[in-house]
């Protein structure tokens, strides 16, 4: 698969240019017709190629393996589902609160966050 290294292009713009007097938005259009600008082509003499093209470069990709729900066992990377921004199942329970640092539900009598150990004063 082909591919375009933008840091190997951005260090070598980098290189070359300097940023005084440079708005970001200035640097961008700068960069982008660089890229854009024709140059010779190292493997066709006497032809030309956009300056973009010295950055493409071929890449092998190992396949990304799919997960199978039957045989999918989590890895305890993740302790609850839900908590930090909330989930779908919500109670209108008065009688619970959220931890204001882990957002897991804890009694209204707790003192520390069961998850996190937050204080809950």
């Amino acid at each position: 698969m082909k591919v375009f290294n933008g840091k190997t292009a951005a260090d070598d713009y980098m290189s070359s240019h300097t940023l005084t007097f440079s708005t970001p938005e200035l640097t961008l259009t700068r960069f982008a017709f660089w890229l854009g600008d024709m140059v010779p082509d190292p493997k066709n003499p006497g032809q030309q190629m956009p300056r973009i093209m010295n950055f493409v470069e071929e890449k092998d990709f190992a396949p990304t393996p799919l997960v199978d729900d039957d045989t999918f066992v989590p890895t305890g990377a993740m302790k609850t589902m839900g908590g930090l921004y909330g989930s779908v199942n919500t109670s209108t329970e008065t009688n619970s609160k959220f931890c204001p640092e882990c957002g897991s539900k804890l009694s209204l009598a707790a003192k520390f966050c069961t998850e996190c150990g937050a204080n809950q004063d």
